[in-house]
């Protein structure tokens, strides 16, 4: 982002000329009125990749790295650029070579050995907070979490709360019950499952908050690698439910945290005026 634009927003709110609000989001959103500025998103060629340095600031979490089919000299290429602004870049899909190798690099990294991910420059998880808005993360069976894991790292990068709900799937009905408390006070859900991805079609009859459904690939054959459950998520009857990908926590919770941030904005507006 251009530094003489910035600077000149500042100025301009020093002056009087405009609102904290309105600067944050002129600054957020790299315009000014309806006209992108030109070379301000921040980018950086590295060859084999583009790091995007302005991500954090349009959508609340920097870049993520994908690392499943990256070598990990290109992983902790980007993740040595990306880290320079010091906030916490999280690292998916990473074999345990591929870990190993990054705690070395980043020894004071957070690894998540469930979800398989890494997170350079961690900040403190905000788990089971209920004094601000949270993210509810619900798993129908054990052999779940860790798709709901890579959710909770994500909520972790973004600063987001949240609690964990775990085990709490339809051949058990009564235990989605007892924790419905929970998931109401929560400002988005995320619901994982897999065999034949019931729990967010009962879950949805008796919440009100959106849910982000995620299928897992969870079950025996006729599960067809969490097909099955893809297509039951999709044909639900409860209205209002949206569908990820298969095994995608990290969509499901990217989603979530959205919710959350656009609510805490809109409480910081109500209590600090335009």
């Amino acid at each position: 982002m251009s530094q003489e634009t910035v600077k000149k927003i500042l100025l301009d709110v020093q002056k009087g000329k405009l609102s904290i609000s309105d600067a944050y989001e002129k600054i957020r959103y790299l315009s000014t009125g309806s006209r992108p500025l030109s070379g301000t998103f921040d980018l950086e060629e590295m060859g084999y990749a583009t790091v995007d340095h302005g991500r954090k600031l349009r959508l609340g979490l920097g870049e993520v790295i994908y690392g499943e089919h990256k070598t990990i000299k290109q992983i902790v290429g980007i993740a040595e650029k990306l880290s320079k602004s010091k906030e916490p870049i999280l690292i998916t899909r990473l074999s345990d070579d591929k870990i190993k190798s990054l705690k070395k690099r980043f020894p004071k990294g957070r690894t998540n050995s469930l979800s398989h991910t890494f997170t350079v420059n961690p900040v403190p998880l905000k788990e089971n907070v209920k004094d601000e808005p949270y993210v509810c993360i619900i798993t129908a069976g054990t052999s779940d979490i860790p798709v709901a894991e890579e959710a909770a790292d994500v909520c972790g990068a973004m600063g987001v709360a949240f609690v964990k709900l775990n085990d709490i799937g339809v051949a058990g009905v009564h235990r989605v019950i007892k924790k419905i408390d929970v998931m109401q006070n929560a400002s988005a859900l995320v619901v994982i499952a897999g065999m034949e991805g019931a729990l967010p079609s009962v879950i949805g009859g008796l919440v009100s908050k959106p849910i982000f459904a995620v299928p897992t690939d969870i079950g025996y054959g006729a599960n067809f690698q969490g097909l099955t459950a893809l297509l039951s998520m999709l044909s639900s009857c409860a209205p209002g439910i949206a569908v990820t990908n298969i095994n995608s926590g990290f969509s499901a919770a990217y989603a979530a945290c959205r919710v959350v941030n656009a609510l805490k904005w809109s409480l910081a507006q109500v209590r600090n005026g335009p």
